[in-house]
């Protein structure tokens, strides 16, 4: 009897709990319904960058059915953050603030960040939590201000280390000054042609090539606070994770997916490399035990996008092991 009368307990509550987890969610639906920002992301207009990118070339594509399209289509880029509910920002009460370690702080309304020169750039985000072979990464064609110009204007003081981005929910990304290199950093308000989806950043974020996005990728951004390492930790880094965090090289076979059965013969193997502002030198395929063989590589785009590899393999029959490995331009081979 101790027992079942504990069993309906423990029912009981988890009907409880089960009801308040819908009343929640309920709420929290409804809330994103009644303040939704989606009417405000509908009547941008975003101007052209002054020097359009051209269109991406076929070059890039090595034709293999099953790899992954080199832009992804905004539905199918990965999200990961912390926010339980999507920000909901409207422009015409959205303001950056750059501050800190700078000589002129600045304030600027979605319309004045419009009003600066805007550029294109196309980059692959990866995630440092991205399993072997997984999919927590993407290339897209972003719009934006380059973050190197607006800190210009800023005045950095030469003693600040690290860029901090502050989302609107309290959320913290922080990185290297020196990450400011020359490289295509944007404060970005366009993604494939649109202003950027409401999931990943609307009205603006940051884009840092070459840099796992929990240190660098700011979405729902508020503010950039110029600052050092030694005087502020973000997020993730009180919670153990490293401070900087520069991408690893690395490569993921696309087809044949694991555990797939396929015909004897020749098969495509193929699939995508990345080592952002490194490039990609060579891919390699190994099936089984056997020795490493030079997959073709699709065309560089530029240093920071992937590139496609497709590799064709004999296939006989029975149970084989594929990998993969890439190698980058600094002609350093992936760990194992």
């Amino acid at each position: 009897d101790a027992v079942a009368s504990t069993g309906r307990a423990f029912l009981a509550a988890t009907g409880a709990l089960a009801v308040a987890g819908l009343a929640a969610g309920a709420a929290g639906r409804w809330l994103g319904e009644r303040f939704s920002a989606a009417a405000s992301r509908a009547a941008v207009v975003l101007p052209r960058a002054r020097r359009p990118l051209p269109p991406v070339p076929a070059s890039v594509r090595v034709g293999t059915p099953g790899v992954t399209p080199f832009i992804t289509p905004d539905p199918d880029f990965y999200r990961i953050d912390t926010a339980l509910q999507v920000p909901q920002v409207r422009v015409d009460d959205w303001r950056l603030r750059i501050g800190g370690m700078v000589d002129a702080p600045m304030e600027l309304s979605f319309d004045q960040l419009l009003a600066r020169e805007l550029v294109e750039a196309d980059i692959t985000l990866t995630c440092v939590s991205n399993e072997v072979g997984g999919g927590l990464l993407g290339t897209a064609r972003w719009l934006g201000v380059r973050l190197d110009d607006l800190l210009r204007d800023a005045g950095v003081h030469r003693h600040a280390d690290q860029v901090v981005g502050r989302s609107v929910d309290g959320y913290t990304c922080g990185f290297p000054v020196a990450a400011l290199d020359g490289r295509d950093a944007l404060v970005a308000v366009g993604m494939n042609g649109e202003p950027l989806p409401l999931e990943h950043g609307f009205p603006a974020r940051l884009v840092v090539p070459g840099l796992y996005g929990y240190v660098s990728a700011t979405k729902w951004l508020r503010e950039i606070e110029l600052t050092r390492f030694d005087r502020f930790d973000q997020y993730w880094v009180p919670r153990g994770w490293a401070a900087e965090a520069p991408i690893k090289t690395s490569s993921r076979i696309d087809t044949p997916r694991g555990l797939a059965r396929i015909a004897p013969g020749p098969t495509a193997v193929a699939g995508v490399a990345w080592a952002q502002t490194r490039g990609i030198a060579t891919v390699e395929v190994r099936v089984d035990d056997g020795p490493w063989r030079p997959a073709r590589l699709g065309a560089a785009l530029n240093d920071v996008t992937w590139r496609q590899w497709t590799f064709t393999w004999d296939a006989t029959p029975g149970r084989h092991t594929l990998a993969v490995r890439a190698s980058d331009g600094t002609v350093a081979i992936q760990t194992a």
